[in-house]
């Protein structure tokens, strides 16, 4: 995506999600290279993880409209944080435009989330999930947060974002 898709410092005030309904190929050409890597960290490494932290018995689409994008910011937070701290540096390069892009999102989303009508409440789905989430991601290994993240970014970019954009049309 050329600088003017993800512009620094532009002033959002209104939730404008639909143009990540389909990130571009070479900007997810960047999160491949990053997953790539890792994937070679990984097998390198005697890291043993069973993470379940992004897991759930339901679809995004399941939720209301808001709802959505509550639950992908939440993610985008994890994410963000597990890859601001990245503790392998060979990776940290690679790092840098992915980050960009993600942070992006994030204040995107925060737009969105900030401007829900007074009545929204969430679901008991996706409060439920929400405290799942936060629990597991306290007790896992910074490691293991390390591969759950990796391993769920395309997850995150391609499903819960899309159908977060997608809105009330989300299929």
């Amino acid at each position: 995506m050329s600088t003017e898709a993800f512009p620094k410092g532009a002033q959002r005030k209104k939730c404008h999600l639909s143009k990540y309904k389909s990130l571009p190929p070479w900007e997810l050409e960047t999160f491949k290279n990053v997953k790539d890597r890792f994937e070679d960290i990984m097998l390198l490494s005697d890291r043993k993880c069973n993470t379940k932290i992004f897991h759930r018995n339901w679809e995004v689409k399941e939720l209301s409209v808001h709802d959505r994008a509550i639950l992908v910011e939440a993610e985008l937070h994890l994410v963000i944080d597990v890859l601001e701290n990245f503790g392998d540096p060979s990776l940290s390069e690679q790092l840098v435009r992915p980050l960009e892009i993600l942070r992006h999102i994030r204040e995107d989303l925060k737009s969105c989330t900030r401007h829900q009508p007074d009545d929204h409440r969430r679901s008991r789905r996706l409060t439920s999930w929400l405290q799942k989430f936060h629990k597991a991601k306290k007790m896992e290994t910074p490691g293991c947060l390390e591969a759950s993240v990796i391993l769920n970014l395309f997850r995150l970019l391609n499903n819960d974002l899309k159908c977060a954009a997608y809105m009330e049309f989300c299929t």
